[in-house]
């Protein structure tokens, strides 16, 4: 069966699949153009699978930013899978590719991570959302506001970043904008007392979710990391289990620099999940793979755009679609 029909058949409708579809090709089109262009470019200059090729298509997604591991992982598995399918031409190789890359990222059981967000039934969620400056948390914790309050459920924000200039203003515009209340103090108030207020805040107006911003930066990485272990802590105390989640925000269009600050708040956080923005703005979406087979961490939502609604659950099918899009055709 091929890549397209797979991926097809996990949607109920052909409208949702459009959909979904839709986006992700609109949302990946500056990398899928890049990749695409030099894709059919190897395979026009090879006519047989050889060493050669396997060496031009290895620099190809190296400079997608999928990383150079991943890529020594897949380039390994596409040629014994080449010569267990006895594959002679360079064409047939892109089916390959597409379906390699959906096993990278969420393993060859062929079964979907879960990447859903861990949302509480019947008590308080609280995710807090941790990340350097300018990789687009605060407009992320609003679209994912505004996403949360579209499904019914009643939303409140915290600022905890109190040293950023201009951080808490940004959120408080945020919530104006999706009609979410804001729990904040005044700037370069103590984030950890901030976070106390919003979950008190939250249970007495029986919030369903509470989406906490924190700080990108202070004095030096230590400082941050002691910060962000404060903030955790005090989470913990008011509420057993909690944090439910904590979202690494990532730009994808710093690439390889993504993957550095992922280690980072890694070894210093639990992070239990990543948001890759600014996905429409790179030809280097490859990172998502990198992030992923690197890391083993899920990479649980997408910023496909500057819009509201540009948010999206990461779908790891869709994703390939949003980079094969021009080049795949069906059996």
């Amino acid at each position: 069966m091929s890549f397209l029909k797979k991926w097809k058949e996990k949607f109920t409708s052909k409208e949702k699949q459009e959909e979904v579809s839709g986006k992700y090709k609109e949302g990946l089109s500056k990398t899928r153009k890049s990749f695409s262009e030099k894709i059919n470019d190897l395979v026009a200059r090879y006519r047989k699978v050889d060493e050669e090729f396997f060496e031009d298509l290895e620099e190809i997604l190296i400079s997608a930013d999928v990383g150079v591991s991943t890529v020594m992982e897949l380039i390994e598995e596409l040629e014994m899978e080449v010569k267990r399918r006895n594959i002679k031409d360079t064409s047939e190789v892109k089916q390959v590719i597409s379906e390699k890359l959906v096993e990278i990222y969420q393993g060859d059981d062929d079964g979907d991570e879960n990447i859903s967000l861990n949302i509480q039934a019947d008590e308080l969620t609280v995710i807090l959302f941790v990340g350097v400056n300018g990789v687009g948390k605060t407009t992320t914790i609003g679209k994912l506001a505004h996403q949360l309050k579209s499904e019914g459920k009643e939303v409140l924000l915290t600022a905890g970043d109190t040293f950023r200039a201009g951080a808490i203003e940004q959120l408080n515009e945020w919530g104006k904008r999706v009609g979410v209340d804001v729990i904040k103090h005044s700037e370069g108030s103590d984030p950890a007392a901030v976070i106390y207020d919003g979950i008190r805040a939250a249970k007495s107006r029986n919030v369903d979710v509470l989406l906490c911003d924190t700080a990108g930066r202070l004095q030096n990485k230590v400082n941050l990391m002691n910060e962000l272990a404060k903030v955790k802590r005090v989470i913990e105390r008011e509420i057993p289990n909690a944090p439910h989640e904590v979202l690494l925000v990532l730009d994808a269009t710093t690439g390889q620099n993504a993957l550095s600050q992922a280690k980072t708040f890694a070894q210093a956080t639990d992070v239990s999940g990543i948001v890759l923005t600014k996905l429409d703005g790179t030809a280097k979406g490859g990172i998502v793979l990198a992030i992923r087979n690197e890391l083993g961490i899920p990479v649980k939502l997408v910023g496909l755009g500057e819009k509201v609604t540009d948010l999206e659950p990461f779908d790891a099918h869709a994703f390939v679609y949003g980079l094969f899009a021009d080049i795949l055709e069906e059996e």
